[in-house]
């Protein structure tokens, strides 16, 4: 089993690790609890609807992740084909949360466009005010050259000029009112948008949904991959109080139980090594491991995983191990038929 073979090389996660662990994990999945919240509820306007579709949302967000960990549950106990079944059934609930969250991360850029769009307006109504006072100055002075041409200055060109100068008088108001408008501020994401569409020679729409796919997917996936941690490191942390202690000492050379090594430095100066008997304490609690040998050796149960199991109360996955373990160091034996028998302790 892969969690043995970890033993060699690793401890459980600390404190702080797995603080970590568990507030990225609650963070991304509270996010993507949120776009597919923003999506459902503006299904239907009714308040008794908005708190069903609401509720079916966190439903799906929850099993969704709750159908990722158990994936990594029965894969590690090689139930495969259940493994499979919920495999699928995440898929189908992670399709359904990167829609929810394409929607709400959409929404949200629609949001900001729309607040840039409102002030560009503004800006764009002075533009055009101004443009008709030039355009209606343009025109004045086009009526004047006739006047003049009529020798029509003294009526005419005088009460057109004065004209213009109020013309220009309000020109300049609006060029000073909207001057002090503040700038429009362009929001990093449409910056971001804008370039992206140079980048890739794209439009900016095209370029909009393909960064709300990509964070979408990769939001939902970051959350998977830390739910996946929570669950593998869990997975260790149960093997490891059961058996780290015994697997570790396994790879240790074998030392007579209830010897000491004793050096002493005799008269001619060379050192000698003696072996001082010192009894193990009478009480120390058994390991499984040493309980599991007893029953097998005593021929008290089956020689079998199935009975080891339900006699110890112990999973699966523990019980091969242990299993394993034996066969490493001669304890156990194989039948033809594939079945275990006793072999014991050899010299």
């Amino acid at each position: 089993m892969h969690y043995k073979k970890q033993l060699e090389y690793r401890y459980p996660k600390g404190l702080f690790s797995m603080l970590s662990v568990y507030s990225f994990t609650g963070a991304a999945i509270l996010a993507s609890t949120i776009f597919s919240l923003l999506l459902f509820l503006s299904i239907d306007d009714n308040p008794l609807m908005k708190w069903l579709f609401g509720a079916l949302a966190i439903i799906f967000e929850a099993g969704k992740f709750y159908a990722w960990y158990e994936y990594g549950e029965r894969k590690a106990h090689r139930n495969f084909s259940g493994a499979a079944s919920a495999l699928c059934f995440y898929l189908v609930l992670a399709a359904i949360s990167i829609g929810g969250s394409i929607g709400g991360i959409n929404s949200a850029t629609n949001t900001a466009k729309s607040h840039v769009a409102v002030e560009q307006a503004k800006v764009d109504a002075y533009n055009r005010q101004i443009a008709a006072i030039d355009d209606q100055i343009a025109l004045n002075n086009q009526a004047a050259e006739k006047y003049i041409q009529m020798e029509r200055i003294a009526t005419g060109v005088q009460r057109i000029q004065e004209q213009n100068k109020k013309l220009r008088q309000e020109q300049q108001r609006l060029a000073m009112e909207r001057d002090s408008l503040p700038p429009v501020a362009q929001g990093s994401v449409l910056g971001l948008i804008d370039s992206l569409s140079k980048a890739f020679h794209v439009s900016a729409p095209d370029a909009q949904l393909g960064l709300v796919v990509f964070l979408s997917v990769l939001l939902d996936f970051f959350a998977a991959f830390f739910v996946g941690v929570i669950g593998e490191e869990n997975r260790f942390r149960h093997y490891y109080r059961r058996f780290g202690a015994f697997t570790i000492d396994a790879y240790a050379e074998p030392v007579p139980a209830g010897l000491l090594t004793d050096q002493r430095e005799d008269k001619s100066g060379e050192i000698t090594t003696d072996h001082v008997a010192e009894e193990a304490p009478a009480d120390a609690p058994k390991t499984l491991a040493e309980k599991v040998m007893e029953a097998l050796s005593s021929e008290s149960i089956p020689c079998t995983k199935r009975a080891v199991a339900k006699h110890f109360s112990v999973p699966a996955e523990e019980v091969d191990s242990l299993f394993s373990d034996f066969m490493e160091r001669g304890y156990l034996g194989k039948k033809a038929n594939n079945h275990y028998h006793w072999v014991g302790e050899t010299a």
